[in-house]
């Protein structure tokens, strides 16, 4: 779990837009990594977190894959029935899941593409019923197949860093350098001079 607090003095590897927000609410956010348990990107978000010292505390689901299907077995006794096992496995872990999704502010949700993590699909229809902001992380390749998840989230990130560039954003209003580079157009220069809504 990592919590950081927020600092005032902006890092020179971040774009700092006129835009910024001024200061920090001194809320200390909650955010839930739910999905994908087969590669680093909790650590990648964790490490950029402490990097940009935000105000977030990260929690997810046991990632022990070995340890969540057999935490009832181990806790309650040899079962006769592996649907049992499966079962009250399930339910143990679902504790930890539902009240950690109930207490996240944002709930992050990876889809990865080796497995197909319908747990993850889970988390994010449930978080999207209980109204709570959603990012969904993905490789590009899978957006068509998360075309439904993705239309109810509120940002789609490729990596992980985006994932903190938003965090970062929301949070502190810090932008990094844009994503295309010298291509990228301000809208206002984009609507042209006269705009109405600048």
């Amino acid at each position: 779990m990592t919590v950081s607090v927020a600092s005032k003095t902006s890092k020179p590897f971040l774009f700092k837009s006129s835009r910024a927000l001024s200061g920090v609410s001194g809320k200390i956010w909650n955010v839930y990594l739910s999905g994908e348990i087969h590669s680093d990107w909790r650590e990648v978000i964790s490490k950029g977190i402490q990097e940009r010292d935000l105000p977030v505390i990260l929690t997810s689901p046991n990632t022990s894959h070995e340890d969540s299907d057999d935490c009832a077995a181990i806790i309650q006794g040899m079962q006769q029935e592996r649907p049992n096992w499966d079962q009250q496995s399930a339910l143990m872990n679902q504790i930890r899941t539902k009240t950690l999704l109930q207490n996240a502010d944002v709930v992050v949700v990876r889809f990865g593409e080796k497995y197909r993590q319908w747990n993850a699909a889970f988390d994010a229809g449930y978080a999207s019923a209980m109204g709570k902001p959603l990012i969904t992380l993905h490789p590009p390749a899978l957006s068509h197949m998360l075309k439904e998840v993705n239309a109810s989230a509120n940002v789609v990130c490729e990596g992980p860093e985006q994932v903190v560039q938003t965090l970062a954003y929301v949070i502190c209003g810090e932008l990094p350098p844009p994503k295309d580079g010298e291509k990228f157009v301000p809208i206002a220069d984009r609507l042209g001079k006269g705009n109405p809504n600048p």
